[in-house]
C-alpha cells in the first residue's frame, strides 16, 4: 500500500494538464478581453464608414 502512495506522491502528469489547462484559460481570457477592447473601436470605425458610403 505504501508503494501505492508514493507512487501516486511521484506521479506530476496531473499537476501539469493542470498548469497547461490554467495557462490555456488565461490566455482565453486575454484574448476575450483585448477583442472586447478593439471591438468598440472597431464598430465606431465601421459606423463611419457606413456613414461616409451613405451621403
Amino acid at each position: 500500500m505504501s508503494k501505492l502512495f508514493a507512487r501516486f506522491v511521484k506521479n506530476e502528469s496531473g499537476a501539469t494538464a493542470i498548469e497547461y489547462g490554467l495557462i490555456a484559460t488565461f490566455i482565453a481570457v486575454a484574448i476575450i478581453a483585448a477583442l472586447g477592447l478593439v471591438g468598440d473601436s472597431l464598430d465606431q470605425m465601421l459606423t463611419d464608414v457606413s456613414t461616409a458610403i451613405g451621403s
